[in-house]
Order: C-alpha cells, then sequence, then structure tokens
C-alpha cells in the first residue's frame, strides 16, 4: 500500500505537490504524514479571526500574524481618533451656535401669517364648568340617570341622596327647583315614571325643608295641576304635545299608586285628589279616541285599573263601569287601528275577570258546581299515553290510582332509593336481537368502506 496514503479529507489534492522546507518541523526528520499534513491547502478564513496560538504554526507565520493584529489596531484606534475628533468638532459646533443664537424660551408664539387666532370661549367656559362646584340641577340630573341605568340601587342610594338635598336645598327657591327637576326628568326619561314616584313618596317624607308655600309634596301636585288645567288641548294637539300629556298621565298614575299620605291613626292613605284627576283624565283621553289617546288610556287602566275600581266601589261610584261602556261604544263606533282595538278589547277582557285576580273562596262554600276556579291550583297528571288530567276530569280517581300503583311497583323493583338495577332477564327479545345484529353488521360494513 502507498505510503503517502492519507485518509484525512481533502489530503489527495496536495499529495504531489513539492515539499515547503518552511512548512517542516523543527525536527527535520522528513516524516512523510507530518509533510502531507502541512502542504494541505488552506482551509476558508473564518469571519472572525480565531486566538493567537504558538503550538499550531512556527515562529514566522506567527510574526506574520502578529504584525497583521498590529495593523488591525492601528487602524481601529485610527478610526476611533477620527469618530472622536469629529465628535468634538460636532460639539464645538453646537456650543459656537448656541453662543451666536438670538432664540429666547420666553418669545411670543409664532403664527404663520394668514391665520385666524379665533378662540372658541365654550372651551373655557367649559373647563370653568368642570373646575367649579356642582349645581343642585346637575346633582339632581346625574342621580336620576343613575337611577334609571340601575334601578336595582333605588333602596341603597335614596338615603345618601336624600342626605345631600337636605343639606343643600334649605330656601324655597331651591325646594320649587328640586320639585320642577323631579317632574320634568320623571316624564322625560323613558319608563322612569315608577321610579321617578317611588322617589317622590320617599323624599315627602323624609326631606326637612318645609316653607310656607308648602312642603315637598304639596308643591309636587301644584306642579301636577299645571299640566292637569291644559289636558284637553293636550289631547287634540300634535304628537309631541300628546307625548308629553301621555308620559305625564302615567306618571301621575304611578304617583296614585305610590304617594302615601300618612295618618294619625291607622296605615297611610292615597292621595283621594289624584283619584279624581285620573278619572277626568281618562274622560279627556276617551273624548279624542286617536289612536295614541287609546292607546294612553289602555296603559293607564292596566296599570291602575283594580285600584281605581276597588276605590270607586268602596265609595259607591260607579266611574269605572261608565268607563268601561264608553270603551266599548268606541269599539263599535270609532274607526281605530286593529291592533289599538284588539287591545280594547283585551281590556274589556281583563277587566271581566276582575282584572286578572283570583280570590280565595270560602272552603265552606266553595264546590266545583259553585266555583269555577275550584281545580285552578291543582296538579296535572299524565296518563301511559301522554294524556293530561286533572282533578277535575271524572276519571281521575281511577286515573290516579293506576299512578299510585305503577309507582308501588317500581318502588318495590328498585328499592327505597329507586336506585338499585331491575332484576329482569338480560336476554333479549329474538326481533330486538336480529336488529341489533344487522345493525352491527351495517356498522362494520361502513366502517370498512
Amino acid at each position: 500500500m502507498n505510503e503517502n496514503f492519507d485518509r484525512a479529507p481533502g489530503a489527495g489534492r496536495s499529495r504531489n505537490h513539492p515539499a515547503d522546507p518552511g512548512l517542516m518541523g523543527p525536527t527535520g526528520d522528513g516524516d512523510p504524514k507530518t509533510t502531507l499534513f502541512n502542504q494541505r491547502e488552506p482551509l476558508r478564513q473564518p469571519r472572525t479571526s480565531p486566538p493567537f496560538s504558538e503550538n499550531n504554526i512556527s515562529q514566522t507565520n506567527d510574526m506574520g500574524g502578529f504584525s497583521g493584529d498590529c495593523k488591525r489596531q492601528s487602524k481601529l484606534q485610527q478610526s476611533a481618533n477620527a469618530n472622536s475628533t469629529s465628535a468634538s468638532r460636532g460639539c464645538n459646533d453646537v456650543d459656537s451656535l448656541v453662543k451666536s443664537s438670538k432664540l429666547s424660551a420666553s418669545a411670543p408664539e409664532f403664527v404663520p401669517t394668514g391665520i385666524n387666532q379665533y378662540e372658541d370661549p365654550s372651551s373655557y367656559d367649559d373647563c370653568e364648568g368642570h373646575d367649579s362646584e356642582p349645581t343642585l340641577a346637575l346633582t339632581v340630573t346625574e342621580f336620576l340617570a343613575h337611577l334609571s341605568s340601575s334601578p336595582g340601587s333605588f333602596e341603597s342610594d335614596v338615603e345618601y341622596i336624600t342626605g345631600i338635598f337636605n343639606t343643600w336645598v334649605t330656601t324655597e327657591e331651591l325646594l320649587q327647583e328640586l320639585v320642577e327637576l323631579i317632574y320634568t326628568e320623571s316624564t322625560a326619561i323613558p319608563n322612569f315614571a315608577y321610579t321617578g314616584a317611588r322617589l317622590c313618596n320617599y323624599l315627602s317624607h323624609h326631606l326637612i325643608v318645609s316653607p310656607a308655600s308648602g312642603n315637598f309634596r304639596q308643591l309636587l301636585l301644584k306642579r301636577c295641576q299645571i299640566e292637569f288645567e291644559q289636558r284637553d288641548v293636550a289631547v287634540r294637539g300634535d304628537l309631541e304635545t300628546q307625548k308629553k300629556f301621555h308620559s305625564y298621565v302615567l306618571f301621575l298614575g304611578e304617583l296614585y299608586l305610590h304617594l302615601e299620605i300618612k295618618s294619625k291613626k291607622g296605615p297611610p292613605n292615597r292621595a283621594n285628589i289624584l283619584l279624581d284627576a285620573l278619572k277626568v283624565l281618562m274622560n279627556s283621553l276617551l273624548s279624542n279616541p286617536v289612536d295614541a289617546n287609546l292607546i294612553c288610556a289602555v296603559k293607564l287602566l292596566k296599570l291602575t285599573g283594580s285600584v281605581l275600581d276597588d276605590a270607586w266601589k268602596e265609595s259607591g261610584k260607579p266611574h269605572m263601569e261608565d268607563l268601561i261602556q264608553r270603551i266599548e261604544t268606541i269599539l263599535l263606533d270609532a274607526t281605530c287601528n286593529r291592533d289599538v282595538r284588539q287591545m280594547l278589547l283585551k281590556l274589556v277582557e281583563l277587566r271581566s275577570s276582575d282584572w286578572g285576580r283570583v280570590r280565595a273562596a270560602a272552603a265552606s262554600n266553595a264546590t266545583p258546581d259553585n266555583d269555577p276556579n275550584y281545580f285552578m291550583n291543582e296538579p296535572t297528571f299524565y296518563t301511559e299515553d301522554g294524556t293530561p288530567f286533572t282533578a277535575a276530569d271524572p276519571e281521575y280517581a281511577e286515573k290516579y290510582q293506576e299512578i299510585l300503583d305503577r309507582q308501588d311497583y317500581f318502588h318495590d323493583n328498585c328499592g327505597d332509593n329507586g336506585n338499585e338495577e331491575y332484576d329482569f332477564d338480560d336476554e333479549m327479545d329474538p326481533e330486538i336481537e336480529e336488529a341489533f345484529e344487522n345493525f352491527c353488521l351495517e356498522s362494520e360494513r361502513k366502517r370498512q368502506q
């Protein structure tokens, strides 16, 4: 075998090249392996210079590498000196510009020619409004908006806001302003009449201020009186006027239900003045039977019908019968919308059922024959085929006994808790077994496709 054979990759490329005496080892023994290894072509230089080593290269290469490193270091030093020189020159230029500049930090703002220097005074007003103390109107508006968005917080917040009102509202003028604000917001905010009426009732009992012109409740009723006197004009006004009047009517209905007047003896009473006002307002709405007025009348009677009916019956006045008769006349004569006509029919039906109330009959007198609601609260059962039946069913006793027998049967087989397994045979019916086998075969065939 050839002695010059070398297994190192790429060794054969330099096999025939003459040996360089400068690459020989210091022993000079002419070892073939050492000579061939030293005669290999140098590999690609790395991107970064490797650390300096004295064991793998000769003294001549050491001096050459050292001189190369010195040259590179000198170049780096020259570059750093140039950068520092340019930086110092730039700093000197900046210092000279600063010293020679005539600009001032306190100079007026520069505005190009042709620019209008108009300033909106409203922006300053807004800023001043935020910095100034809140007004009564702002406080009331924010509190009512909070109640409108979170009506469930009424009970927890009303005491706190009433304390603020007691420290704020100390004069007759402020009390009148508070009444006007609450009335306006209660009739303007959609679906706020209920919460507004509750707030009015609470303030009527807890506001301390009571000037000579009247307390909170008296001033509120006077404010409602102003709108009441405009009823005949409002029911025949334009759509916007009618809308405001209808909001007032519904607020007055809520106020009648929630405004309480304390009595010296017994429980608090409702304001009878509002009872009479609601009757007059109903007649005004029905006097001009357009769709909007009729819808408002239906809403008012659904809201207060049962309470008004009881109050008029106690006083022996047939006002509710007169209103229902007038509605029936409108159904026959007026040319109202089909949906409005349906609403009126449902209202008459509701009143005929005593406003949907179910009164408990006396136990001694109630029988299935004289009380149509005798079986109202009885449970509903179902037979095996799903047919419902109740206690009013003639076959109730027989069907109910079948259910009891079936429950006893399951109780005997399942135990007390119903958790035990059935003691039935595990064998399937032949027809069911055949169908199950066919199902398994069909499933296996589809799986293999």
